[in-house]
């Protein structure tokens, strides 16, 4: 169990959560949740120790805690099972300190005693199927066996970040800490995630923006809101519900509170200076006892996400035939054809570095392919707005987000502009915020602010639920399923791929695979025989 006691948290006048008091039970997974900003990354690394309360709150944890660490460079000179088998330390030390003594050609009788009791620990940690276990996680979370033993050095970032997931993961911790663990996983991946987290005994605290994670996994919601942390029975949609009808009931109470209090303070105004003394002093009681009940003002803010199009293309967006590119000798696609029809919605998905950014890169021009030929139709050659993965280029320092969005202004005017920025919920003078002060949350949405503003008839979009909150992801669905153009995307919110995509291209063993059809459908092909998918063109 983690236990919570009187902690607050606050940055000069900024409380993020004050007098929190809660309980993270064993055999419970807590979803902990709230918008960008609420102080959701803060509270964890108080869970972790990594960060003290404001005041003298107290925390109360087991003895062993699995922790996703973010410094992908910390392990750079060890081996990769070592790394996992690390994140056990009451095991790791124990073997060190083994290994240490039995390098020795002679041990004395304390030495001998000290193998014993080292002995024992690797036993009760169970340390003599360290290796099998953490290659069990490891080829879970996607690394290859024949990698296990090579140097984290040899990795990419990402597949580093998975490597200290399984860290987390490994030796059977009382408590899990994982803050996004979906990022950087591939829907394969999640899906292996999600079921080990179903059978995880401990007590787990979680922290993603995958709302279908959470759904899946959460028995418990901690939501941070009120300058509080409220828990909630449940998964994610079972704590909007009991939220969002929880707030009702108080206004409703309220309103009818309000309805009373007027009549009686009618009485009061007609009555006060006459005969019925009385009856005015028993209704000012009655107004006290009625007194509202007071409503802080939720964190939760919700953009209003809109697309729209200056004019449409032509009834053929495009047409690629024998597109193929490789590096060296992995091929990406090969002899690969696509047509795309107007208003369709085309989700991209498959294994991290199969090349959904290339197959992205390679269709509006950002990167040459081998052979085969790319054929916009009309009105749609260079009409796309384009939001690549990595961004970070984009937004330029030195000047304001109402500055910066201005650039992209086509006469329509700086209240527009501003008016656009309130709906991306940069309303007043947070849209004088200077561009390199932004969060990665707040740039996000000023890039889906411009793509608003130029009003293309084709959205690109390579993974653009990263930084953003759950309620930011799901405007951003509601936006991409209303538009009526077309729409290419690259994604590992499955949420977000099931409301939007009408059409999926899929990387597979067997190559890239055009299913036309929505995402559940291609779900249910996957357990189909061959004869039966017949939507599914290669």
């Amino acid at each position: 169990m983690i236990t919570v006691n009187n902690v607050t948290k606050s940055y000069g006048t900024n409380v993020l959560f004050e007098n929190v008091n809660v309980n993270f039970n064993p055999g419970s997974r807590f979803g902990l949740t709230g918008p960008n900003g609420a102080g959701k990354s803060t509270f964890m690394r108080i869970l972790t120790g990594d960060s003290d309360p404001t005041n003298d709150g107290v925390i109360s944890r087991p003895r062993k805690v699995g922790i996703l660490r973010q410094d992908q460079f910390a392990f750079d000179e060890m081996r990769i099972i070592d790394t996992v088998i690390f994140g056990n330390k009451i095991l790791w030390d124990a073997l060190q300190e083994r290994d240490k003594l039995c390098e020795k050609s002679e041990h004395s009788d304390a030495e001998i005693a000290r193998l014993t009791d080292l002995e024992t620990v690797i036993a009760d940690e169970n340390g003599y199927m360290a290796e099998f276990e953490a290659g069990q996680i490891l080829s879970g979370i996607g690394i290859p066996e024949d990698q296990h033993y090579e140097l984290m050095s040899t990795l990419q970032s990402d597949y580093k970040f998975r490597v200290l997931l399984a860290q987390a993961l490994f030796g059977e911790p009382d408590a899990l800490l994982l803050d996004e663990p979906t990022n950087h996983l591939d829907l394969d991946t999640i899906s292996w995630l999600e079921e080990f987290l179903n059978n995880y005994q401990g007590t787990l605290v979680v922290i993603s923006h995958d709302r279908h994670f959470l759904n899946a996994v959460c028995t418990h919601i901690a939501d941070i809101d009120y300058q509080t942390i409220i828990t909630y029975p449940g998964n994610y949609d079972d704590m909007v519900a009991q939220k969002v009808q929880a707030r009702q009931q108080i206004e409703s109470g309220n309103r009818d509170r309000a309805k009373k209090i007027a009549q009686l303070q009618e009485f009061i105004a007609r009555f006060g200076a006459g005969q019925r003394a009385s009856q005015v002093q028993s209704r000012k009681k009655e107004i006290q006892r009625l007194a509202l009940t007071e409503l802080k003002k939720s964190n939760i803010q919700r953009p209003f996400i809109r697309f729209e199009q200056d004019k449409p293309a032509g009834k053929e967006t495009v047409q690629i035939r024998g597109l193929s590119k490789a590096f060296g000798d992995k091929v990406i696609f090969k002899d690969f054809d696509l047509e795309i029809m107007r208003g369709e919605k085309i989700a991209i998905i498959g294994a991290n570095g199969a090349g959904k950014t290339t197959l992205i890169r390679c269709i509006v021009g950002e990167l040459e392919p081998d052979s085969g030929s790319i054929q916009w139709g009309f009105g749609a050659e260079g009409e796309w707005n384009y939001y690549p993965q990595d961004h970070g280029h984009l937004i330029k320092p030195g000047m304001s987000a109402l500055d910066w969005l201005m650039q992209f202004e086509k006469g329509e005017g700086q209240q527009h502009v501003r008016g656009l920025l309130g709906r991306m919920l940069f309303s007043g003078d947070d849209a004088l915020k200077p561009t390199e002060g932004l969060s990665g949350g707040e740039c996000a949405r000023l890039l889906l602010a411009r793509m608003m503003l130029v009003k293309k008839p084709i959205l690109v979009m390579d993974e653009p639920t990263n930084h953003l909150d759950l309620e930011s992801v799901s405007a951003l669905a509601e936006g991409l399923t209303a538009f009526p153009g077309n729409v290419f995307i690259v994604s590992h919110d499955r949420d977000l791929v099931s409301q939007v995509a009408t059409r999926i291209l899929a990387y597979t063993p067997n190559g890239l695979v055009d299913f036309k059809g929505p995402y559940e459908e291609y779900l249910q092909s996957l357990n189909q025989p061959a004869e039966r998918k017949s939507k599914a063109k290669r």
